[in-house]
């Protein structure tokens, strides 16, 4: 009796992971080849005129290919900061820095845009009204918000490309 429970408990186990054979690792070849790596390295982003954009599109450019470029990324990018809290008794405040951006991929073969998004990025600092301080401060939340919207964006489009065929 005991056996014949085993027996059902595996056939059902083996059952139900059949249904799992459409499971593909994100960063994986595809059964027609191609990787998403491989998508993502032919990826050329648009010269951006911000410091903060600049930083975004090195983010994005980190590790692709300098071949033909498949996809072209369009950026709108934008910046803002704004005071989170402060003291009285202190000098010292805390800021939020917010980094955003609108994008759009378009596959440069067939001449159309293919998806499009928008993402953000949240980094807070201290100000101590010590300028070379605060400078430092502000430039380190600009590159760290330019490293993980890069990053989110780049998760998006790995995602988006897994679902494409050739």
């Amino acid at each position: 009796m005991l056996s014949l429970l085993r027996l059902i408990t595996l056939g059902l186990v083996a059952l139900s992971l059949s249904a799992c054979g459409t499971y593909r690792p994100l960063y994986g070849k595809g059964p027609d080849g191609l990787s998403v790596a491989g998508s993502l390295a032919g990826l050329s982003v648009e010269e951006q005129h911000s410091r903060a954009g600049q930083l975004l599109r090195n983010e994005l450019l980190d590790g692709a290919g300098t071949g033909q470029a498949r996809y072209a990324l369009k950026l709108v990018v934008s910046e803002r900061t704004m005071d989170v809290a402060s003291l009285s008794s202190s000098s010292a405040t805390r800021k939020r820095y917010n980094l955003s951006a609108h994008y759009e991929l378009t596959d440069t073969r067939a001449g159309k845009m293919v998806t499009s998004g928008e993402s953000f990025s949240n980094v807070e600092f201290d100000t101590l009204n010590i300028p070379v301080s605060d400078l430092t401060a502000a430039d380190n939340a600009r590159s760290r918000a330019a490293k993980e919207l890069g990053q989110d964006i780049k998760l998006r489009l790995a995602a988006f490309l897994s679902t494409q065929k050739g």
